[in-house]
């Protein structure tokens, strides 16, 4: 696993952005367009707002989420809000954004929109920025989660799943694990001494149902650890 350390938050911010700049721009360069999935969330602001400032085609680029709470987005629990006020702004006003909510009372009844959107995006994601909570899930894969076997499957076939749990709050949709692996960088950020205890200890055992961050960790795939105390 790549762990990088950074001395404060905004270190780690003008890191990470730097480090997605870079992935976007190789595929840019490559294929004329580029996908980003980022998570929302408290810890990833400064962040958005350091890529909001890198030098990049940002018409090329589009973003979406990881995954995404069942509410609009004049609830202050929207992730895809969140995106909007600190991402989608300086230069990156003229990137693409694809919210993953749609205006229907189920997840699974927006689900085919959700899944047609996310197909239509250039394939694999260049980067991909997960988070993790305390209780040790990223994306919407929550411990007891009811589509959470489905969901980080790693021959699973589907590109987005409903998802509730208990610590979840609100039924959410998820982007699955096939998807998130499948990009060409994939990183996980994480802030503070209580969020590296969680990493420990989802790095000292294997059983992703305790605790799902495990599905991300333990796959083939080498993610990059970004992480400030």
């Amino acid at each position: 696993m790549d762990f990088r350390s950074f001395a404060s938050p905004e270190d780690l911010a003008a890191g990470l952005a730097r480090f997605v700049a870079e992935a976007l721009s190789v595929r840019i360069r490559r294929d004329g367009k580029a996908a980003l999935a980022v998570s929302g969330g408290r810890t990833p602001t400064r962040f958005f707002e350091a890529l909001s400032a890198e030098r990049l085609p940002w018409s090329d680029v589009i973003v979406t989420l990881v995954d995404e709470r069942w509410v609009d987005e004049t609830s202050e629990r929207s992730n895809a809000a969140l995106v909007r006020r600190h991402l989608i702004r300086n230069k990156a006003a003229a990137a693409g954004f694809v919210p993953l909510w749609r205006p229907t009372s189920t997840p699974e009844d927006g689900l085919g929109s959700v899944a047609k959107a996310i197909a239509d995006l250039p394939l694999p994601f260049a980067a991909v920025v997960l988070g993790m909570g305390d209780d040790g899930h990223t994306a919407s894969f929550f411990p007891g989660g009811d589509r959470l076997a489905e969901a980080i499957d790693p021959a699973g076939s589907a590109l987005v799943l409903p998802m509730r749990a208990a610590g979840a709050g609100e039924p959410r949709v998820t982007l699955t694990l096939p998807v998130l692996l499948a990009a060409d960088h994939l990183a996980l950020h994480i802030e503070g001494a209580g969020k590296r205890a969680v990493l420990d200890k989802a790095l000292d055992g294997d059983d992703a149902t305790e605790m799902p961050v495990r599905a991300v960790l333990k796959s083939a795939k080498a993610a990059v650890v970004f992480w400030t105390g």
